[in-house]
């Protein structure tokens, strides 16, 4: 098989179900990250897992990354609305924020036995779980995709 052969990895369809899906994944996905932030900036006791100063500061280092992977979403939902071959680059890119990110919570969460402690310890080790679960996903539907989102089908 060849990469021009549509039979061939890479040339899965990206119509249907799997793209509404994947569509509405990345708005849950980008009103969560805005919805957090919101609240971590107005309500802070809502969504803290821990109440130490290094907490506070760990979780003072990530607005931007949180506002790449923003970016990133909006990148892809809008590239796989409009059927742009941007849509592979953006999805790639967001799919690798999120485990990035994922990564550095899982890291902190584990050294400070985050998860550990109480409800916003679960409510932590959730987001991480779904932080990797998403970005996974992403990396893997568009992967299976490449050659379909790159000719914009």
């Amino acid at each position: 098989m060849s990469d021009t052969d549509p039979t061939a990895p890479g040339h899965v369809p990206v119509a249907g179900t799997a793209r509404t899906l994947v569509l509405a994944a990345l708005a849950v996905a980008a009103v969560m990250d805005v919805a957090y932030w919101l609240l971590w900036f107005a309500a802070r006791d809502v969504v803290a897992s821990d109440t130490t100063q290094a907490y506070y500061d760990f979780e003072q280092a990530f607005p931007v990354a949180d506002l790449w992977l923003l970016v990133c979403l909006v990148g892809a939902f809008v590239a796989l609305i409009r059927h742009h071959p941007w849509a592979l680059f953006w999805l790639l890119v967001g799919g690798g924020a999120g485990i990035y990110l994922g990564c550095m919570d899982t890291l902190y969460d584990l050294e400070h036995g985050i998860w550990g402690k109480g409800g916003g310890g679960a409510i932590e080790l959730g987001i991480v779980v779904i932080t990797f679960a998403f970005g996974i996903s992403l990396l893997r539907w568009s992967w299976r995709r490449r050659h379909t989102l790159l000719d914009g089908r």
